[in-house]
């Protein structure tokens, strides 16, 4: 059974995967991990997901505001075991409906371009890959993304 449990960065099995997250991520990105390290800090995040399955945290997400009308999906993560199972797809829909009861009317996201996987469902789920914001102009290892929510 799936459970969503809306949370904060505080919530110990929120941490515990951003720690296998970021551990996973700093294999991918290799040497540009720092760069990308310091614009994924954890802490202090208002919107956190938590997905549990028979009770057991299998995956992640969050949002924060970007601007009055944009919320920034940040820090998705499912564990390698439980992926193609659908709980990525449904932990960004959880977020989504979040961030519109929230108000905001767009979600936007930045993922790297070795992330096959992740720009796939990303796209498939209704996001346009769009010009790279905010700290990710001009970097060319950063994909960006946006949905109307």
């Amino acid at each position: 059974m799936i459970a969503m449990v809306r949370t904060t960065s505080d919530n110990k099995d929120f941490g515990h995967l951003v720690i296998q997250l970021d551990a996973y991520l700093k294999i991918l990105d290799g040497e540009d991990h720092g760069f990308y390290a310091q614009f994924n800090k954890s802490n202090l995040l208002k919107n956190a997901l938590v997905c549990y399955e028979n009770e057991v945290a299998v995956g992640i997400g969050a949002y924060k505001e970007y601007d009055s009308e944009t919320a920034e999906i940040k820090r998705m993560y499912t564990l390698p075991e439980h992926r193609g199972k659908g709980i990525a797809k449904a932990i960004l829909a959880e977020l989504e409906l979040w961030a519109k009861e929230e108000g905001y009317k767009f979600a936007i996201l930045e993922t790297g371009y070795l992330q096959k996987d992740a720009i796939g469902l990303y796209q498939k789920l209704g996001y346009e890959i769009t010009e790279n914001f905010g700290q990710y102009i001009g970097v060319e290892n950063s994909v960006c993304m946006k949905k109307i929510i």
